[in-house]
């Protein structure tokens, strides 16, 4: 059973910075990808950032580029989201997501609020 574990999140000023952590595990496959999506209330859930283990080829949303930075660990299935310069805009529950042989994995969310 795939699991993917998350930490980090808060409550931090607009300004402010957090880091997010993920960590993967109950797979064997070595060539998957690692991200997160984000959903505000009453939006849909959308794609932030993602790295890819086979060669690090990393996306990033307009709305974030040039204020979170994405890393991996391949050999420990981990993937941290530096999130600088934070606005109310990027509050929002962020999910861990794992795309692993065709199928999608989800963590259980963790909360981001951005006070203004």
């Amino acid at each position: 059973e795939v699991l993917l574990v998350e930490s980090g999140g808060g409550l931090v000023q607009a300004g402010g910075s957090l880091r997010l952590s993920c960590a993967a595990s109950g797979f064997t496959s070595d060539n998957y990808i690692l991200g997160w999506f984000r959903q505000a209330p009453g939006k849909e859930r959308e794609g932030v950032s993602c790295i890819s283990s086979s060669d690090g080829t990393t996306y990033y949303a307009d709305s974030v580029k040039g204020r979170f930075a994405i890393s991996g660990d391949s050999t420990k299935n981990t993937v941290s989201l530096q999130m600088n310069s934070l606005k109310p805009e990027d509050t929002a529950v962020y999910y861990c997501n794992a795309q692993i042989a065709l199928s999608n994995y989800w963590g259980q969310g963790t909360q981001v609020t951005v006070s203004s």
